[in-house]
């Protein structure tokens, strides 16, 4: 199984680049991981919202063009379910024994998921109701990623 993530916006600080560096090298002797990082749109100032929907969709339409339908895709989304890390060790977990050729996480840009993108996903999670810049974001989905091999390989890292 490979997992992926698929991510809108480029990352710019060095701080956010070093830690999910640091994370991918963990996670390379367990399990392949993909960071694929998509353009986002400008967001004009004052934009209304037609014209939010329409870049939530532009942006839409670069996802759904990476993904295959076998993909078990899991978007985060602050209305998805509250989950554990120990929920998402179980989740990668099940996708390894039934044979999911690729698990993908999905972080959409700031203004969020279009719909199809939504309507596409097997799983929503949330990791709280907070809203968080979608760039931390990558490095906490990189964390808990790792965490949950550790968890699976039932190591002392979590505790």
């Amino acid at each position: 199984m490979k997992i992926k993530l698929i991510v809108v916006g480029k990352l710019k600080e060095k701080y956010l680049k070093e830690g999910i560096s640091e994370y991918q090298k963990r996670l390379s002797t367990m399990i392949p991981v993909e960071i694929i990082e998509l353009s986002d749109e400008k967001i004009p100032d004052r934009a209304s919202k037609k014209v939010m929907e329409q870049i939530k969709n532009q942006e839409g339409k670069r996802i759904l063009g990476r993904l295959t339908p076998e993909d078990q895709v899991i978007i985060l989304a602050i209305q998805g379910k509250l989950i554990r890390s120990e929920d998402l060790s179980d989740l990668v977990k099940n996708a390894e024994i039934y044979g999911t050729k690729n698990l993908v996480f999905i972080i959409g840009g700031s203004l969020g998921l279009c719909d199809e993108v939504i309507q596409r996903a097997n799983v929503q999670i949330s990791f709280g109701r907070m809203t968080l810049p979608h760039q931390l974001m990558r490095l906490v989905m990189m964390e808990q990623i790792y965490r949950a091999q550790m968890i699976n390989r039932h190591s002392a890292y979590h505790k």
